[in-house]
């Protein structure tokens, strides 16, 4: 849906709506007075310009249905509403800023096109979201931020004049604003091309996929969970000595990479989890379908586990009485609780020291 959305900021086509629908909803409002006839006027604005709005409402509720979360779409759709309503309180409190205002032309389109890139950038996103809970290994890391590259480069490029849509002026020049822009976007562009060779990039670390999707990775200061599989992980525990540390996480979670990326990419944090610690990342989301399906009644109502995330969900909510992620607990290898969990923070020092209390409490047992 975002690339048919991103078609038509690049001038595809357009995406209208029935021209009889913002007729009937503009005579009514006419025909009304109070709140109701100010809240038909702003429909009516809706529907005359959904060929702009749509996309980026579209885009907000992609979010909703990819991430399982209302509050961020609901401050983007507060957001666009307010960003929507300014021109229009001000115009209202002083007429006189009307003749002030810029007057239609090129520049729309400029920015319509460049929507269009931030469209397809995110379209990309949410498609590794799928692709990593459902297991179809289309975009690893390096063909994700391959694209991200071309992308970016592009945008760069037509904020430079070098390449046209089909709605652009044939004489449309690259003023001040849209030269720095394109700068930005060329840096950003040059600033991802090691992460194909598996450089952390983290600044984006909260959108790519995960590392150990990258094939072909010269990196070596990393951290990967041994084990995807909470029995497996607690077996090898047990045989070989170690504590635990059970990483509840899902593919969708932004904040998930963040902290991969920020705090266990340093030296000591690695150090600990790799050596001191067997590892078990668990992901909430994964949809792999289970073996058999497993019946378990919670909070006295029965319910049916089918995919593997939802094995894991139901277990740190039963079992750790916590259902957000990341959520990080340390086990002794008979999984009990050495101590208390830890959540979202980039807190290295304190994560160290987390870790370390763990496994000072481990050998004191």
């Amino acid at each position: 849906m975002l690339v048919v959305f991103a078609a038509s900021f690049f001038g595809a086509f357009e995406l209208t709506l029935p021209s009889s629908w913002s007729s009937k909803v503009d005579a009514k409002s006419e025909s009304t007075t109070g709140l109701l006839s100010i809240f038909l006027m702003a429909f009516t604005l809706a529907l005359v310009s959904f060929s702009c709005t749509g996309p980026i409402i579209g885009f907000l509720l992609v979010a909703v249905s990819t991430q399982g979360s209302i509050l961020g779409p609901t401050i983007g759709m507060l957001g666009f509403a307010i960003a929507l309503a300014i021109p229009f309180t001000l115009f209202a409190l002083f007429p006189s800023l009307l003749r002030q205002a810029p007057k239609s032309g090129g520049w729309m389109n400029t920015i319509k096109v460049v929507l269009g890139f931030i469209e397809l950038a995110f379209a990309l996103k949410f498609l590794s979201v799928a692709d990593l809970a459902y297991g179809w290994h289309i975009l690893d890391r390096e063909v994700f931020l391959a694209l991200w590259i071309v992308i970016f480069g592009l945008l760069g490029a037509y904020l430079l004049g070098w390449i046209k849509f089909p709605h652009d002026d044939e004489n449309r020049r690259t003023n001040v604003p849209q030269f720095f822009l394109a700068m930005a976007s060329l840096a950003f562009t040059v600033y991802m091309i090691p992460g194909l060779w598996g450089a952390p990039c983290k600044a984006i670390s909260a959108f790519t996929p995960p590392m150990n999707t990258q094939d072909f990775n010269l990196y070596q200061g990393s951290v990967e969970a041994r084990f995807t599989d909470y029995e497996q992980g607690m077996a090898a525990a047990k045989a070989e000595g170690k504590p635990v540390v059970v990483d509840f996480t899902g593919f969708g979670c932004v904040n998930c990479r963040k902290m991969e990326a920020a705090v266990w990419s340093d030296p000591q944090v690695a150090d600990l989890l790799n050596k001191k610690y067997v590892l078990v990342s668990l992901y909430v989301d994964d949809k792999t379908p289970l073996a058999e399906p497993i019946e378990v009644t919670e909070n006295g109502q029965q319910r049916t586990l089918r995919t593997v995330g939802d094995k894991w969900s139901y277990l740190q909510r039963t079992k750790f009485g916590a259902n957000a992620q990341p959520f990080y607990v340390l086990l002794n290898n008979e999984g009990r609780p050495l101590m208390g969990s830890r959540s979202y923070d980039e807190d290295v020092s304190a994560y160290v020291d987390f870790l370390r209390q763990g496994l000072k409490k481990y050998i004191e047992r």
